[in-house]
């Protein structure tokens, strides 16, 4: 079997501008946000990411990353809206879907299974079909009932971020919630796991229920040793989130000169460098 390990920069070097990417995780919980910094320190532009939001979607629009945004919602989850998602959305800058979560799901599982669309009774009724006026809808072909038609949301590459992984690409969740970081690999061209540990493949199903491994090494092109990794979102049992750093961040993004300080401190430099300053912000709350 093959071995999948890559750095941070050799996946980056793998995508490129334009593409559709899928982010795994659910709002502020389990975000693979060392990969997402990688893309916050490249080149890539003109992105279309399809995600269950957090602070990936709200970092990768202050960037200037992202043309358009498809998402179930964005929510720093104890922080109801992320600052830089709502500043975008509130100027129009960027072409935005905006799906009920469960068609979201839908869209994902239908590229994924390789068909065109999947029905669904989710969106009727609802601003859903407005704001979305390209969704049709069909007639149940065994009855007269008119269901929502959710096209298949095909993507080049998807980034999810588990608690550990083989070198092949097999990949394990040891929290309450897989999300859909399973769908979002069957959905792409290529998918990138990032792990907060490589291990053998032996010792994931002694330690747990097979079940925990959602993602088969037959989904994976690459596989990223990433301690911390989620960092600042969470990742269950390895760590919760930080909530006084998301704190920090919400309130950095309210305002251009926090922010450019904010952006001095954790992401001018490369993912060790950003570790190293969240491990010295803690050493100074000690302190103080």
């Amino acid at each position: 079997m093959a071995d999948k390990r890559m750095t941070h920069e050799e996946v980056i070097a793998e995508l490129s501008s334009g593409m559709t990417i899928g982010i795994g995780g659910w709002g502020s919980r389990r975000k693979p946000m060392s990969l997402v910094r990688a893309i916050l320190r490249s080149e890539l532009t003109d992105l279309t990411v399809v995600t269950y939001g957090g602070p990936d979607a709200g970092l990768l629009c202050a960037a200037g990353k992202v043309r358009r945004l498809v998402y179930g919602f964005v929510s720093l989850d104890s922080i109801a809206l992320d600052p830089h998602f709502r500043a975008v959305r509130q100027a129009g800058s960027i072409e935005v879907t905006e799906y009920d979560e469960g068609m979201l799901q839908w869209g994902l599982y239908a590229a994924g299974i390789r068909v065109p669309f999947l029905p669904t009774r989710a969106g009727l009724g609802s601003d859903v079909m407005t704001v979305n006026p390209e969704l049709k809808t069909v007639k149940d072909p065994y009855g007269d009932e008119e269901l929502v038609a959710v096209p298949a949301i095909h993507l080049d590459a998807a980034l999810v971020h588990m608690n550990r992984a083989d070198q092949h690409g097999n990949a394990q969740f040891l929290g309450p919630d897989p999300y859909f970081d399973d769908l979002y690999c069957m959905a792409a061209d290529r998918a990138y796991v990032s792990c907060e540990k490589i291990v053998p493949t032996a010792e994931m199903s002694a330690n747990a229920h097979p079940a925990t491994m959602k993602i088969s090494r037959l989904m994976v092109r690459g596989v990223v040793e990433a301690p911390n990794g989620a960092h600042f979102t969470s990742c269950v049992p390895d760590y919760g989130r930080d909530e006084k750093f998301q704190r920090e961040y919400a309130t950095a993004a309210g305002d251009p000169a926090t922010w450019g300080e904010f952006t001095r401190r954790y992401l001018s430099g490369n993912e060790d460098d950003y570790q190293r300053a969240v491990a010295q912000r803690k050493t100074e709350e000690v302190s103080a």
